[in-house]
């Protein structure tokens, strides 16, 4: 059955047509037409490349399955994405039909990530796939001893990702043969981000762990204070990270200290959200219902935006606008930099994966396992893609 949705009109002034770019958002042309990964780059920054339109509409939608919680990767002209019924498809970005499908009994809740002409992601029984992007036909796979929620993140040769077993793994990605795993003292949800020569992963354990990306060996461990079940963005030798001990981190992970620390005065809630990073300002959601945005340097609160239920959606920055998911069934567009609402679009269902976008476009997936295709105004009718 298809999802209820309604779209609310962008504001924007009468007669505007250009897209709007921050002043200081990339631009880089190749990597505009994709989102090959969760949170969009290796420094898990959730920034987007290039412009989207000043009024996005809705130009597909598409079931895939009963339940979805994995984001969404874009590359190729294709969109990659997993189902918690255990599919894993290829749809094209242009109308949302199904170019290859990947049936399983094994539940998929790991993003996938696009590196070459591989697609990768992990799955419930502790298994690391790889796939070809252009047929879904397999290429390699490699076991751990718990399941794989985190995402995988690929830098080079290598395939970065978490494990609830403990360990993060790097393996090869030509063969998918272990290059070295680093142990934790708990299970790893989040995804591992790569900045300078090291991967960062923050864990059940309570710790952001700096790890050396060539040899494996850890470097230093950060204490946050309560465990972390979402993934650290890097900017600079600065790291911004949530934890279920309801406050955000700023750290300078080069010197394995903390600079900041924050947590809504008002009501304590985890921040289970993946924070998003531009110049000097941060953007989390929280299950507090609020999207907050904090000074970068201080982690003071610049604004925040009420939505009606928990937001476990990771935001996307692109031009000077916030894209993020809200379990109330809202998609929302915010302004950068106060925080007030431009857009929503209302899915029927929660939205707990994260925007991807790329090529003009952004798709999101909703927990009743619909994907949603939005970009300009479409010249034809809206119909279901088959």
């Amino acid at each position: 059955m298809l999802a209820f949705w309604t779209i609310l009109a962008m504001t924007a002034p009468p007669g505007a047509a250009q897209p709007t770019t921050h002043p200081h958002a990339p631009t880089d042309t190749k990597a505009a037409s994709a989102w090959p990964m969760f949170r969009g780059n290796p420094a898990l920054t959730g920034v987007a490349h290039g412009n989207l339109p000043d009024e996005l509409h809705l130009l597909w939608e598409k079931q895939i399955g009963e339940i979805a919680t994995a984001t969404a990767a874009i590359a190729d002209g294709r969109v990659y994405v997993g189902t918690d019924d255990g599919d894993f498809l290829a749809l094209a970005l242009a109308d949302g039909k199904t170019v290859w499908k990947r049936p399983s009994e094994v539940p998929i809740r790991s993003s996938a990530c696009v590196h070459g002409k591989l697609v990768l992601f992990g799955d419930d029984d502790g298994v690391m796939h790889a796939l070809d992007a252009s047929s879904g036909t397999g290429i390699w796979s490699f076991e751990t001893g718990a399941e794989i929620i985190s995402s995988p993140n690929c830098v080079d040769d290598r395939v970065l990702f978490g494990s609830y077993d403990g360990h993060l793994y790097c393996l090869s990605a030509r063969d998918g043969t272990l290059i070295w795993k680093s142990e934790a003292d708990d299970r790893i949800h989040g995804s591992p981000c790569i900045q300078n020569g090291h991967a960062m992963i923050a864990g059940c354990d309570g710790k952001l762990r700096v790890i050396d990306l060539n040899t494996g060996d850890q470097a230093r461990a950060v204490t946050l204070g309560s465990y972390s079940g979402c993934s650290p963005a890097a900017q600079g030798k600065h790291a911004f990270v949530g934890t279920f001990g309801n406050q955000v981190l700023g750290i300078d992970w080069v010197a394995g200290t903390v600079l900041w620390t924050y947590e809504n005065p008002d009501q304590q809630f985890p921040f289970f959200s993946s924070p998003a990073v531009i110049d000097q300002t941060v953007i989390i959601g929280s299950r507090d219902k609020y999207v907050h945005a904090l000074d970068a340097t201080d982690g003071k609160l610049r604004w925040k935006f009420l939505t009606r239920a928990r937001v476990e959606s990771s935001p996307v920055i692109v031009g000077d606008r916030v894209l993020i998911g809200s379990s109330d069934g809202n998609l929302y567009a915010l302004n950068l930099a106060d925080g007030t609402e431009r857009w929503r679009f209302t899915a029927g269902a929660p939205i707990s994966a994260s925007p991807a976008v790329a090529a003009g476009r952004v798709v999101i997936t909703s927990e009743d396992a619909v994907v949603y295709c939005f970009g300009p105004k479409p010249s034809r009718d809206i119909v279901p893609s088959p």
